[in-house]
């Protein structure tokens, strides 16, 4: 299909990078149900190795094949579909170029955990081409002790991905033990975070919503009189933070909790300027006609948005 206005306006802020790149941004863009709206629904399925098979999967058993997710994706009309390497080398041949791919390349896993998070890196941006991937994601914890060494990760991981035509996503959770639990998706470290992605050359930045808390003392003193009181409000401040909006942010799906709250938390995020959703414990551990539903319905939340 021929790249919509608005597609074309997202192309333009990655004009530093090669056709490549481009195009994969187009085709994810330019995929399912949002195609050519400039908003995104991606179901990402990393959650059995970050926090185990039972944990994610048991709900919905069906969900322990990674043929299921595949089928989720395309049934609903999902605009990518993101996966570690082993579940993607499961199922991408079967479904060879019937939805944008995106290989998540560092992973954590729940087994042990420390006040300093930190990924390893256990794919490489090769295996993402051999399994015909658009897009690698990676995951940051700014605020942990690793941080630094993570930075200096992507950035050699991104060069070699932009080098060869893949978008690069940044995954931007903040977190550490100078960070509080409450602070980590208070909106200062939430819109912080975005940044921090969006400076590290990321095509597009998945971040939690984020709260009214602030964390930082410093940071009170610069949200005095701006507006965040409401999550259409905080989105807006995530966004801006990101060159202005001219940087795809996603917001991910969280903990899994009721359609009628799913679909409020979108309306606030598609107002506040959000380019979309990337949703996985609400969909996949829902059975299957629920969760297509439900997603199709985030979906046209997005659209109506992008109409107005």
């Amino acid at each position: 299909m021929r790249n919509s206005a608005r597609v074309r306006e997202i192309l333009s802020w990655y004009s530093s990078d090669n056709v490549g790149v481009r195009a994969n941004i187009a085709r994810m863009l330019n995929h399912g149900r949002l195609a050519g709206t400039g908003r995104l629904v991606i179901l990402p399925i990393d959650q059995g190795w970050e926090h185990g098979p039972a944990r994610s999967f048991s709900k919905n058993p069906l969900a322990y094949d990674p043929r299921y997710h595949f089928e989720l994706a395309l049934e609903s009309g999902c605009s990518a579909y993101a996966a570690p390497l082993g579940a993607l080398e499961v199922a991408a041949p079967e479904f060879a170029g019937e939805i944008p791919l995106i290989l998540k390349v560092n992973h954590n896993n729940s087994l042990f955990n420390e006040p300093s998070a930190d990924q390893a890196v256990v794919a490489t941006v090769d295996d993402a081409l051999r399994l015909g991937c658009t897009a690698i994601g990676f995951t940051i914890y700014p605020g942990s002790a690793f941080a630094q060494a993570q930075f200096e990760e992507i950035r050699a991981i991104s060069a070699e991905a932009k080098a060869k035509g893949l978008v690069v996503i940044i995954w931007s959770y903040a977190r550490g033990p100078q960070i509080s639990s409450a602070g980590e998706t208070g909106i200062d470290v939430i819109s912080y975070a975005a940044h921090i992605a969006a400076q590290l050359g990321a095509h597009m930045i998945k971040v939690k919503p984020p709260t009214a808390f602030l964390e930082q003392d410093a940071a009170k003193k610069a949200y005095v009189g701006r507006p965040i009181d409401t999550l259409t409000d905080r989105i807006k401040d995530v966004v801006e933070s990101c060159f202005a909006g001219r940087r795809i942010v996603i917001f991910s799906g969280g903990a899994p909790k009721g359609a009628d709250e799913v679909l409020a938390e979108c309306k606030e995020i598609a107002a506040g300027g959000g380019f979309g959703s990337i949703m996985g414990r609400n969909a996949f551990q829902r059975p299957r006609a629920e969760a297509v539903k439900l997603l199709t319905d985030v979906m046209d939340v997005y659209a109506a948005a992008a109409a107005v």
